[in-house]
């Protein structure tokens, strides 16, 4: 029975992950069809990010 409850919740869990990813790229979509960012802007800060939290890091909130 146990198993089964660890399969349900993978599967829960792939559905949220596919509906947050969906509604990102959605928003990111949309964000560029109405030019406030650019083709590459989410690209660049998703490196920038990245490498912050890869030499642990975390950007300052201004």
């Amino acid at each position: 029975m146990g198993d089964i409850d660890i399969f349900a919740q993978l599967s829960d869990m792939k559905m949220v992950d596919y509906k947050n990813t969906l509604a990102i790229v959605s928003l990111i979509e949309v964000l560029k069809e109405k030019g406030i960012i650019g083709e590459n802007d989410v690209s660049l800060k998703a490196r920038e990010l990245d490498s912050l939290t890869k030499h642990n890091r975390m950007p300052i909130k201004r």
